[in-house]
């Protein structure tokens, strides 16, 4: 990767830095004072879909892992976040235990969960593999319905949580805890895919039978990618769930694993940054049609139905001019202006 004029590698701990110059550590602290000032100055409703907005990209973060490094299709990310929102439920409301612990409790549910769906990926890939997760989706979503232990249809309740006695239950105070939890996730992905075990994930996915051959032990990595990716989900259904203060079904569908799949593709599968674009990027085209909807003439459900289909033709459109994603395009950027005005 191209660095800034007049920055150099003099270590190895430098070449691995993510923020490297002084500027670059000045826009980092001054965009996350900016995002801090959001609950005091933006609207109410903005502030809802921003986290709404970062709860998915949390979910996208572990899709990145498992389906941009490794190669491993998963159609069945949303089912995940409802095991996670379920584990934490349960654990606060029927046995008393605090958010704190009942949220990396559902984490790991959903990635053993994870663990038994992606048994398979030994013997089967791509379309196939696609087709187990989607098996994934389906299941989980039977079995939130029919189990009475899980409420059925009603769901089950999900209490604020709640740091030195202070309830966030305010849409301000979960703000932060969901802005503070994003960014720690976030630089917890950019590391793994940046470490020993990363490399291996990105052999796997340019040929698994070369990294075989190498000899990384392929059907570990693979179980542990879909563990950690379906970690992910499941912190974000947890956090999802002691938002909206219930789990429920209807919240982990099939369209949700398959537009987290399309916000990856838009965002670009081969970076973790990518997540985070392509989260952005969909949620705002999504909230700006919803808002200018009645405007145009549409009622609720038209604007809603024609929003998932403008939705569809933008993510054909990066499928077939910007297959690489806006993190792809945003470094030929940075690289343009870098080299300005030299052609070269």
């Amino acid at each position: 990767m191209s660095l800034p004029c007049g920055t150099y590698n003099r270590s190895y701990a430098r070449d691995m830095a993510i923020i490297r110059t002084r500027a670059q550590w000045g826009m980092a602290i001054a965009g996350i004072a900016l995002l801090c000032c959001f609950p005091r100055f933006i609207p109410l409703a903005w502030l809802n879909v921003l986290n709404f907005t970062m709860i998915t990209m949390i979910a996208v973060f572990g899709l990145s892992i498992l389906t941009g490094y490794t190669g491993q299709i998963n159609i069945g990310q949303s089912a995940f976040m409802g095991v996670g929102a379920y584990t934490s439920a349960v654990l606060a409301t029927n046995f008393g235990l605090p958010f704190w612990v009942a949220l990396p409790c559902a984490g790991i549910m959903a990635g053993v969960t994870g663990l038994i769906f992606g048994a398979p990926s030994l013997k089967v890939k791509g379309l196939y593999l696609a087709l187990a997760t989607l098996a994934a989706q389906f299941i989980l979503h039977w079995v939130f319905m029919h189990w009475p232990y899980l409420g059925g249809h009603e769901g089950v309740s999900a209490p604020y949580p709640s740091i030195a006695g202070i309830s966030l239950k305010t849409t301000g105070s979960y703000f932060y805890l969901l802005l503070g939890l994003t960014l720690l996730m976030g630089i917890f992905a950019k590391n793994i895919v940046r470490t020993r075990l990363g490399r291996a994930f990105i052999a796997i996915r340019d040929n698994d039978k070369a990294a075989e051959g190498m000899g990384i032990n392929v059907y570990n990595y693979k179980l542990l990618a879909f563990f950690i990716g379906c970690f992910y989900a499941g912190i974000a259904g947890s956090l999802l769930a002691h938002y909206t203060g219930f789990a429920n079904y209807d919240f982990y569908t099939l369209d949700d694993s398959v537009w987290m799949l399309g916000m990856l593709i838009v965002g670009g599968l081969g970076g973790i940054m990518g997540a985070v674009y392509g989260t952005l990027f969909i949620k705002l085209i999504e909230q700006a049609f919803l808002i200018n909807a009645p405007r145009m003439g549409l009622s609720t459900v038209q604007g809603a139905t024609l929003g998932t289909v403008l939705l569809g033709i933008v993510i054909v459109i990066f499928i077939i001019f910007e297959p690489r994603g806006l993190q792809h395009r945003w470094e030929l950027f940075k690289a343009s202006y870098r080299l300005w005005p030299f052609s070269y």
